[in-house]
Order: C-alpha cells, then sequence, then structure tokens
C-alpha cells in the first residue's frame, strides 16, 4: 500500500480522467463584444441627446426624413442599453413626429387668416376630384365680397379682417359632405361642391347668399352692412374627363366670367348657366325682374 504516512494509509489519488468527469472545468463566458467602459458609455449618452436634439430641430423645419434618419442613429445607441425602454421610446417618438408632420401638412393647407383651405389645396383637390367620376358632377361658386374696400376705407383693415373671417364661417355652414371652402385671394373665395346636380348646386350657393345677406352686422359695427356675389359653374359627369388641369382651370375661368355677370346684375346675386344661357337668382334677379316691368 502506498501514501504511508505515520504508520497511516492515506486516500489514492484520483486518476485525471476520473477528477475530469466528476469535476468538468467550467464554460466559458458567453462572448459579450468588447467592453465599454464607463467614458465610452458616457459618450454614447452625449451622442444620443445630440441626435435627438438634431432630430427635434429637423422636425421644426419641417425636414422629416432627416429627423428621422437621426432619431433612428439615436434609438440604435439605445437599443445596447435597455431594449423594452428603447421599444417603447422608438413608438413615442415616431408617433410624435408623425403628429407634428400631420399638423405642419394641414398648417401648410390652411388660410392663416381665416382657416379656410388656401389656393394650394384648391389647385390639389379640384383637379383630383375632376380627375375621378363622380354622381352629377362638379360645381365651383366663385364668391366675392360686394364693396369691400369701402369697408377697410370706412372701418379700418382689422375689422375687415374679422367681416372675412365671419363671411367664410358663413360660406362653410351647412355645406354639403365632401364639399369644402378655399380663399382665392384678397376678398375672394371658392365653393368647390362636388357629386352635386346643377340645381342643387345653385341652392347650396343662394344659401350661402342669403346667410351672408341677413347675418346681423351691425353687431361688428354700425351700419355694416355685408353681401357676396357668386358665379357658379358646374361640370356635368359625363364619364369622360379631359385633362384634370386644363379642366379645372376652364371650370375657374367659367366661375369667373359668371361672376362678373352677377355684379352687372347689381351684386348680391349668384350667377349660373343653364341651356347655355346665364341665369340670375337672389336680389339680382329681382333687380333684373324690376327692370322689365318698368320697360328698361
Amino acid at each position: 500500500m502506498t501514501g504511508l504516512r505515520d504508520g497511516f494509509a492515506g486516500p489514492e489519488p484520483l486518476r485525471e480522467d476520473v477528477a475530469r468527469s466528476l469535476c468538468p472545468a467550467p464554460a466559458p463566458p458567453p462572448d459579450l463584444g468588447p467592453r465599454r467602459t464607463r467614458h465610452e458609455l458616457a459618450n454614447e449618452g452625449g451622442m444620443v441627446e445630440l441626435h435627438e436634439s438634431i432630430a427635434a430641430l429637423l422636425a421644426s423645419r419641417g425636414q422629416w426624413r432627416q429627423a428621422y434618419h437621426h432619431l433612428r442613429s439615436a434609438l440604435d445607441l439605445l437599443s445596447t442599453q435597455d431594449t423594452p425602454r428603447v421599444l417603447e421610446q422608438l413608438r413615442h417618438e415616431v408617433n410624435r413626429l408623425r403628429r407634428e408632420h400631420a399638423e405642419a401638412r394641414e398648417q401648410s393647407l390652411r388660410d392663416s387668416l381665416t382657416a379656410s383651405y388656401n389656393r394650394r389645396y384648391l389647385d390639389e383637390r379640384l383637379a383630383d376630384l375632376l380627375a375621378v367620376d363622380g354622381p352629377g358632377g362638379l360645381a365651383v361658386g366663385l364668391v366675392d365680397l360686394d364693396w369691400f374696400k369701402q369697408v377697410n376705407d370706412t372701418y379700418g383693415h382689422l375689422l375687415g379682417d374679422r367681416v372675412l373671417q365671419r363671411v367664410v364661417d358663413l360660406l362653410q355652414e351647412a355645406l354639403p359632405s365632401g364639399s369644402f371652402c378655399a380663399r382665392y385671394g384678397g376678398e375672394e373665395f371658392v365653393l368647390v361642391l362636388p357629386s352635386i346636380d346643377a340645381a342643387r348646386a345653385v341652392a347650396v350657393c343662394e344659401a350661402a347668399r342669403i346667410r351672408i345677406e341677413r347675418f346681423p352686422w351691425s353687431q361688428l359695427a354700425p351700419g355694416l352692412r355685408v353681401t357676396v356675389s357668386i358665379g357658379m359653374a358646374h361640370e356635368p359627369d359625363t364619364g369622360q374627363h379631359a385633362s384634370p388641369s386644363a379642366t379645372a382651370e376652364q371650370q375657374l375661368i367659367g366661375a369667373d366670367a359668371l361672376l362678373y355677370a352677377a355684379k352687372q346684375s347689381g351684386r348680391n346675386a349668384v350667377a349660373y348657366r343653364s341651356a347655355s344661357e346665364v341665369h340670375i337668382a337672389g336680389l339680382g334677379a329681382e333687380r333684373r325682374a324690376g327692370a322689365r316691368l318698368l320697360g328698361y
């Protein structure tokens, strides 16, 4: 017997292969990539804030593509630290940028004074409407405030601005579904009435004219009176459309010619075309009937 010491026998040493089977070597640690120092992590945090600040600045200027790029870079840096928080932040930031983008887009299509749509939206939307078939056709009413220069000269431009805002409210009141009002320029506005026949379009324009005529304008200023003249052009649905841009331009030109006819009738009237003849509705029609009775 080996391993005798002081008359006693000690345990025999284990063979190497038996020792390995009983006590296997610990597994190597997982490869986590290069370890970052505190200084590197701090630098990453600074870069995250820098990308977020640049993204916010670009978004405020409407440069949405570049803002998304910097936001994506910031989130890529954060993704190595806290994945659940990063995913939630990504969703929050993307929703914020989308909301701000939609708000900026809407503001770019609105007139700053009256909040009606502007000429840019009018041109885009009118071309789209004329490019598709719509039951009944499409009507465009060109609206002009009568003697508006006198309103500004007598009461001042601040009250003139209030008059424009109120006129837009009255024009938009009770419009058919899908219709809208846009500022054409100065004191001129356009009512766009899709999917409507000519008779109903005349009725809508005449109702708007009456609302404006009967509004208690003296509440804004003593002696104030406001009326409008409207030229209404109707494009029937034939199932065959010409070039949308050319047709839109022609319809606005036609509405402008009818607006001139409404003014020539004495203003505060709606002019429209039926069977190739110009007809007048409203106060202008009453004046014409009275003139015929008197032999003029």
